[in-house]
């Protein structure tokens, strides 16, 4: 009890446990892989020096940033106009729209690039359609260009620019809207100066969200890109594959970082509230600023005021009219994008059926031949059983040590809390590639690599950030007041833990504990760093027979994986919808 007390008055002991596993897994290798890309101690730029000098390379970087930076902006003007029209939809046409969002997000990335194969492939869904219309006399190229590798990494990313977009837009006034158009302003004019800037921190993070991660991607650009677009990561593990020198591999790694670490600082720093721009003034445009410009400007100010005040005068009572066509626009971009999300996984799922013994739509005949097959291949239920069991334990390990950091952060101060939340979370904003090398190297320091414990570890520094995130979401909307009234009422600090605090926050930590579920059972970059011959999960088995066989089994794998997210999501629900009843009896419960 005594102990119990002393870490509520040291609230930071929690994150501990936490940061121990972080140290010694990520923090510590990463640091010594900095230094062999030194090569200390002698300390040499050489590896960085042989990296730069040869062009193959710089073209590589080069074609790295052009990708990822293409991806994020086809994300963006993708993503914006639908988080609009998701938040302008009533609440129930909403909340189904993010759902159809959140489905495609918690898919594995392997099932949703695997789609993309079936659909663009030489046997694909389009060039089979093609040539059955007679439009084509021979297979059209759609696979292993660049186009292909923006439509899986778009597809891929596309739902997590729409959800840092919505929550950002949900939180906007929009009767400061409303105020514009009462004011005169014309509906683009309102949505440019008023609502577009408040927008805009949701804009950042999910430009920053988005291009981070496409800097890592490695399963996408080999999957559906050709061998001139190559990425760094794929740059990356081939090294590693190949011929093993740590430096040049290290090198290479923290050049990708170091692009990350900049983009994160220059455009990372200012993620505050979107409320307090509003305040601000109004930047003057380029023609303000030019002398004979501005007086040529206020002179037709002079001229147009009266007309825009009496305009402005016939149209203040009357009605707003419904633009029909601008609706209709709307619903049809909706509906594109919806389809763009969903269609291929939907495809997936019903070519698994297919009594052919090839993949193709439509499906000659029904059959569950592809299931029986998963089901009766040792090799394929093996490795789903390994998978099971190593995010089975990665979700209880991570869901501990996220929820206690998660308390002790969030009742620390903003200065630590801050600092300590940021490192937490570097192996989920750090590139996959680098995380998967740091691991590597740590795990061979301890011996542990090719064993399930080592894979465990490996996705536990991850999933805590994915628990620490969410819990700490649950906590800010906590009233520690109630947990003052428990222990007035009597309770001591472990037993208002318990009967208060916990069922007020066990939403969030079932939610926590599913993502870490998903983020362990989906994970292939690290894994097959530090996985060795042994031991085989099923993203692993996955991605061995994409890449050297397309086996039909993998259709039916794929759609099970499809499941899985709508299953979390049911979790969810429920345990949110249970969680109901436990919250009133909390504060008396507390004292009995």
């Amino acid at each position: 009890m005594k102990t119990f007390q002393k870490l509520g008055r040291m609230p930071l002991i929690l994150t501990g446990p936490a940061l121990a596993v972080l140290l010694v897994v990520f923090g510590i290798p990463i640091i010594l892989l900095f230094l062999t890309s030194l090569k200390a101690p002698a300390f040499s730029l050489t590896n960085y020096q042989s990296f730069f000098s040869q062009p193959a390379n710089v073209r590589v970087l080069y074609q790295t940033l052009e990708i990822s930076g293409l991806a994020t902006a086809i994300c963006l003007l993708v993503g914006y106009p639908t988080a609009y029209l998701i938040v302008a939809a009533s609440k129930r046409l909403r909340m189904a729209l993010i759902l159809v969002v959140v489905i495609p997000y918690l898919t594995s990335l392997l099932a949703r690039t695997y789609a993309w194969i079936v659909i663009l492939g030489d046997n694909g869904l389009i060039n089979n359609l093609l040539l059955e219309l007679g439009l084509i006399s021979s297979p059209l190229q759609l696979i292993y260009n660049r186009l292909a590798l923006y439509i899986g990494m778009v597809h891929i990313m596309l739902p997590m620019m729409i959800l840092a977009l919505v929550s950002v837009m949900m939180g906007i006034d929009k009767s400061l809207m409303a105020a514009a158009r009462s004011m005169g302003a014309r509906p683009f004019t309102a949505f440019w100066r008023v609502f577009f800037p408040l927008s805009m921190p949701g804009v950042r993070s999910g430009c920053l969200l988005v291009f981070v991660i496409c800097l890592g991607f490695y399963i996408t650009p080999a999957a559906l890109g050709g061998l001139g677009d190559a990425m760094l990561s794929t740059f990356i593990a081939s090294q590693v594959h190949t011929f093993f020198d740590m430096g040049r591999v290290a090198a290479s790694a923290f050049i990708l970082l170091a692009v990350a670490i900049v983009v994160l600082s220059t455009f990372g720093l200012d993620l505050s509230g979107t409320q307090g721009r509003a305040a601000q003034p109004a930047r003057k445009s380029w023609a303000n600023r030019l002398p004979v410009f501005g007086g040529f400007k206020r002179h037709l100010d002079e001229i147009f005021t009266p007309r825009r005040a009496k305009r402005w005068t016939m149209h203040l009572y009357q009605a707003a009219g419904k633009s029909n066509w601008s609706k209709m626009v709307g619903i049809i971009f909706l509906v594109l994008v919806v389809f763009y999300l969903l269609v291929p996984e939907l495809l997936v799922v019903i070519m698994s059926f297919s009594a052919g013994q090839f993949l193709q739509f439509p499906p000659p005949g029904l059959s569950l031949q592809w299931y029986r097959a998963f089901f009766s291949d040792p090799s394929w239920y093996g490795a789903a059983w390994t998978s099971i069991q190593i995010g089975i334990v990665t979700t209880i390990l991570s869901t501990i040590l996220g929820t206690l950091a998660a308390y002790g952060l969030n009742r620390s101060l903003p200065r630590p809390r801050s600092f300590l939340t940021m490192v937490i979370l570097t192996p989920i904003t750090f590139p996959v590639i680098v995380v998967g090398i740091a691991t590597y190297l740590g795990l061979l320091k301890l011996g542990l690599l090719g064993s399930m414990t080592g894979i465990v570890l490996a996705h536990t520094i991850g999933a805590i950030g994915y628990v620490v995130v969410i819990v700490s979401a649950t906590l800010a909307n906590f009233d520690s007041a109630l947990e003052r009234a428990a222990m007035s009422m009597g309770a001591n600090p472990l037993r208002t833990f318990i009967r208060v605090t916990l069922p007020l926050i066990r939403p969030g930590i079932i939610g926590g504990a599913v993502f870490a579920f998903l983020a362990s059972f989906d994970e292939v970059v690290v894994t097959s760093l530090v996985a060795g011959f042994s031991i085989r999960t099923l993203p692993l088995k996955m991605w061995e027979n994409i890449r050297n066989q397309i086996d039909p089994t993998i259709a039916a794998v794929s759609s099970l994986l499809i499941l899985i997210p709508v299953l979390c999501l049911i979790v969810l629900y429920v345990a949110g919808w249970r969680s109901t009843p436990s919250l009133q009896r909390a504060g008396p419960a507390a004292a009995a």
